[in-house]
């Protein structure tokens, strides 16, 4: 399976939000050219191919390669050339909506699922740009992305890729703290993003897990994300039991990604006030026992860990 996504995993906690840092309300400023002339000719070549439905598959797994190229020195221009494209977004919306009616009851083939893998991803890209992330909320494009989440199939692998690839998407949003941070976590609230990140939680594989309790981590670092989870009881408990249940079910040594996630959010629920009381009943036994924390841990993740502990005492 390619271009699963690759940039969420190698420090989840990288730019976190800080609640009492000064808010830049100004537009982020237009990122220095990466691609040369040949670059961008080869690229605006395949963004004409991707515009037509025989050679579209194709052209969005060369512009895949373009990125991967590029992704050492930046290659985040790549969003701002496709979302700039006549027709470019369109085309990667009809591989979305194509397989729609495949979902359920699930008559999706791996090679279907790659196709939509490879167009999420180039929607990931785009993501990732600051002068284009906030334009893909205003368009509702994460709309047509959360179908996928909402997939409960376990023994088909290629679906959950399509889940992975989609929260790559979601993650891309979210990664980088910007000035439109806590706009991009309203949105994502607003249309219901925390549930389908749990339903994932439930039912993904351990990558899986680890993205959506990292776009949990994250929406919970706002204090929108805060408020959200500590006004209602019934959101508190239900973002506890997912994890509760994702700790339960860590098999020996969990991936350090996903051990950190989900110390990520476990602090964050800490912070809230009305949640600490119960959390400190509810956290579970085995991230309290130092020794099997010092077996899972390293030291940044270990340091989390008692900073959950010394909130919740």
């Amino acid at each position: 399976m390619e271009n699963l996504p690759e940039s969420l995993y190698v420090d989840p906690t990288g730019g976190s939000s800080s609640n009492s840092a000064p808010k830049n309300t100004a537009r982020p400023q237009p990122q220095p050219q990466q691609f040369s002339a040949t670059d961008r000719a080869e690229i605006q070549q395949l963004i004409n191919l991707l515009n037509h439905p025989q050679t579209r598959a194709e052209a969005i797994t060369q512009l895949n390669r373009v990125y991967t190229r590029h992704k050492a020195k930046g290659g985040r221009e790549l969003g701002l050339l496709l979302w700039n494209s006549k027709y470019t977004i369109f085309s990667l919306l009809e591989e979305l909506l194509g397989v729609y009616k495949l979902l359920s009851p699930p008559k999706l083939g791996m090679a279907e699922a790659t196709r939509v893998c490879n167009a999420l991803a180039l929607l990931q890209c785009i993501a990732t740009h600051p002068d284009t992330r906030l334009d893909l909320l205003k368009a509702h494009i994460p709309v047509y992305i959360y179908p996928f989440l909402n997939t409960t199939e376990k023994q088909l692998v290629h679906y959950d890729y399509l889940r992975v690839n989609s929260l790559g998407v979601i993650g891309a949003l979210l990664k980088e703290q910007c000035p439109k941070t806590d706009e991009i976590v309203h949105y994502l609230l607003q249309s219901e993003m925390v549930p389908l990140c749990l339903r994932c939680m439930d039912v993904g594989s351990d990558l899986t897990k680890s993205v959506a309790a990292f776009v949990i981590g994250k929406i919970l670092g706002e204090p929108e994300g805060k408020t959200y989870c500590g006004t209602f009881a019934e959101r508190f408990f239900s973002v506890s039991r997912a994890l509760s249940k994702m700790v339960d079910e860590f098999s020996g040594k969990p991936s350090p990604a996903l051990l950190k996630n989900t110390l990520i959010c476990y602090l964050r629920l800490s912070e809230i006030s009305r949640c600490c009381n119960v959390l400190k009943k509810r956290y579970p036994e085995r991230l309290r026992n130092p020794v099997y924390l010092n077996h899972v841990c390293d030291g940044n993740t270990r340091a989390l860990a008692e900073q959950v502990l010394q909130n919740i005492m």
